[in-house]
């Protein structure tokens, strides 16, 4: 590998002229000249990391997820790594298989690797969070989960749950199932789930089931084709579509036939809702959008712009043929 000295040792000049050299500083005419025409021919390029660490900047962002197996999460960071080259950054991917622990103490770890700065996908926020995002002393941006005083990036969950819910109830159902998450989750298992249910209940003679259940896909499994055996609602609602197609698997095992025993609608808008069949009705976020703004938002709070404190991102309810007009047929 060509180095500074060795372009010097060619050049017969001293490294620091060199070093000016390639840092846009003034060197005479004839010694560009010539360093022209040396670098040309070496095909030298600058150790850039080398030279962020002189600059005490890494120009490397770390980025903390929940999962890996979540196309939002998949979505979202191939965004972000795009942007992110697009701006000369590098990425640094670290998991937590949705332990809170290990989101703290990913924090850290990511500070002493001297990231610029830090995107973390949240499941919640605690006061562990808060202590680390402190005391890390670097910029640290919260996707999907909104907490005061931090700087985060949202998408309008009350907004989309309400949504839903409305269409439910506009197809003329009555009886509802809906499939949720830990309330510990504020964007899905508070906003989300209180914009469905306050939906679906200011509807006249409406009865609405809560069924508690996991983002796994195998739980959610296992949860259906228990509840699916029980409930006599005429629309399921799933807080996800994970969960969704994990409803649509138990239907398809218990010989249930969607939309014809019943409606069923997912959110997140996932490129496999478009591919099942039945094609599953959704609220559809904007999972490269939310990466391509957190980057912006990011490198703005790097080079010591204004705290940016909550940005809400809207969506899109998509209609499919997975939902249905209410027909006094279905169970």
């Amino acid at each position: 590998m060509v180095t500074i000295k060795d372009i010097a040792h060619k050049a017969g000049v001293a490294k620091s002229t060199v070093s000016r050299y390639l840092n846009g500083g003034s060197v005479s005419k004839k010694t560009k000249t010539k360093l022209d025409q040396i670098v040309s021919e070496t095909g030298y390029t600058p150790n850039t990391f080398a030279q962020s660490l002189k600059a005490k900047k890494t120009k490397m962002i770390g980025t903390i997820i929940p999962r890996l197996d979540s196309f939002a999460t998949n979505t979202i960071l191939a965004s972000i790594d795009e942007e992110l080259r697009n701006k000369n950054y590098q990425l640094i991917i670290t998991n937590t298989n949705q332990n809170v622990e290990h989101e703290v103490e990913n924090i850290y770890t990511l500070a002493k690797q001297k990231v610029d700065g830090i995107i973390l996908l949240a499941t919640v926020v605690t006061q562990a969070h808060r202590k680390a995002i402190a005391d890390v002393n670097i910029p640290v941006l919260l996707l999907g989960q909104s907490a005061d005083g931090l700087n985060t990036i949202v998408h309008q969950e009350y907004e989309a749950g309400f949504k839903m819910g409305s269409y439910a109830t506009n197809l003329g159902h009555k009886t509802f199932l809906y499939f949720t998450v830990l309330e510990e989750d504020e964007a899905v298992g508070q906003l989300r789930s209180k914009g469905v249910l306050d939906a679906l209940k200011s509807s006249p003679e409406t009865t609405v089931e809560v069924v508690e259940t996991s983002f796994s896909f195998s739980k959610a499994y296992e949860k259906a084709m228990s509840a699916l055996t029980e409930t006599s609602a005429t629309y399921i609602l799933c807080a996800t579509d994970n969960i969704a197609l994990a409803v649509m698997k138990a239907a398809h095992t218990l010989g249930l036939t969607i939309p014809e025993d019943f409606s069923l609608s997912g959110f997140g808008g996932y490129e496999v809702t478009s591919i099942v069949t039945p094609t599953i009705t959704t609220v559809k976020y904007p999972y490269e959008e939310l990466g391509s703004v957190s980057v912006a938002n990011l490198i703005g709070l790097i080079e010591g712009e204004d705290s940016i404190r909550n940005l809400e991102l809207p969506n899109v309810l998509v209609k499919r043929e997975s939902t249905t007009s209410y027909k006094k047929s279905s169970i």
